[in-house]
């Protein structure tokens, strides 16, 4: 049977200890899209919607949901972030949302990369909320993610 890393002897919910990992450069990419009628795609480009300009807002609000990701996930561990970068781009169907994360650590910075993507396309959804009621966040994935020695 598969031991799992986050559980202990007793099956109970745990935090991995990582102070015997090295160090290591970590960078991880994810995405996500937010499906949008066509007339909240145009209100978005003309800079029409009541709440803001909403791809900036959404890229602002997705970096800092990536810095929170350890507050937000019980057993994420708190990293020293050296970068996120988040992108939104209007589509021909809605927004898709692009993010990058970079740290030094012993572990991983994918959980961060993806609650980026996760807070911007929320972002997104709570700024159209009013002028469209039938968005659909979709396809939030890991594209990559890699670890390389110091």
């Amino acid at each position: 049977m598969t031991t799992f890393s986050h559980t202990d002897e007793t099956g109970k919910a745990s935090m991995v200890d990582v102070s015997t990992k090295p160090n290591q450069v970590r960078t991880a990419i994810a995405c996500g899209h937010i499906r949008l009628q066509p007339a909240t795609i145009q209100l978005i480009r003309d800079n029409q919607i009541k709440k803001g300009e909403v791809l900036s807002i959404a890229e602002f609000a997705g970096i800092i949901g990536g810095k929170k990701c350890s507050e937000l996930i019980p057993l994420c561990h708190p990293l020293m972030i050296s970068k996120i970068d988040v992108k939104a781009s209007l589509t021909d169907n809605g927004v898709y949302v692009e993010s990058f994360a970079k740290c030094t650590g012993q572990t991983g910075i994918e959980m961060e990369a993806l609650t980026a993507v996760s807070i911007a396309l929320l972002t997104i959804y709570d700024m159209c909320k009013a002028v469209d009621k039938e968005m659909c966040i979709e396809n939030i994935v890991l594209i990559e993610k890699n670890k390389s020695e110091i």
